[in-house]
């Protein structure tokens, strides 16, 4: 992409930024008018761990958490984030207790499952949901509704960077909003005004990456 980066900070906590590209990308669920790079978060040790204490502090005194749920290649975020919940000489919910960080197999279909092994973490255990990003809200529908499918209860769900404050009445904790990113607009396919300009589609964005057309 032709385009320089332009490096924003989070209001939540001001150690923590993203890099954010101007553009027209197209998601699985809509186009946005910019693409947030969030790889340094999610794959560099320094600021992985500045984002799970930050994550953490949502949750530490009042929440119990036996498992987190990790989407978008979030895995790193979560084990500090475990560790954060459950250190010693705190106040938390979790002291001395073992989290599961596990990630949900995506079928050819689409449809996010729990392979057997995996299931006794999830069944009848308090399920922190962690993504990397949350535009429309429809993967966060699907990771809620697998959850519960495998018989785990929602006890909050945490994200680098959400559109939405909330989604099926649970708030959405993030990093990084709308605030943080004023311009940031997303679109449905059809409706989608850089479309009806006649503007290119850039690339191929998710949580992962990008692809340049």
């Amino acid at each position: 992409m032709q385009f320089e980066p332009i490096k924003v900070t989070s209001s939540y906590n001001n150690s923590l930024d993203i890099k954010v590209v101007n553009g027209h990308f197209a998601t699985n669920h809509s186009h946005i008018n910019q693409y947030i790079d969030m790889t340094t978060i999610k794959v560099r040790r320094k600021m992985a761990l500045a984002a799970a204490r930050a994550m953490a502090t949502e949750y530490i005194s009042s929440t119990i958490v036996d498992t987190i749920v990790c989407m978008d290649g979030t895995e790193v975020i979560g084990a500090y984030l475990a560790d954060a919940l459950t250190a010693n000489g705190i106040v938390s919910m979790n002291q001395h207790q073992t989290i599961y960080i596990v990630t949900p197999e995506v079928h050819s279909s689409g449809q996010l499952i729990f392979r057997d092994n995996l299931q006794p973490m999830i069944k009848g255990k308090n399920v922190l949901l962690l993504l990397a990003s949350a535009t429309t809200g429809k993967t966060i529908k699907k990771s809620l509704e697998c959850i519960e499918y495998y018989g785990g209860t929602i006890s909050g769900i945490s994200a680098i960077f959400s559109a939405t404050a909330e989604v099926d009445g649970y708030p959405v904790h993030s990093l990084f909003n709308s605030k943080d990113l004023p311009d940031y607009k997303t679109y449905p396919h059809e409706e989608c005004p850089m479309c009806k300009a006649g503007q290119k589609i850039e690339a191929i964005v998710n949580s992962y990456g990008y692809s340049v057309l």
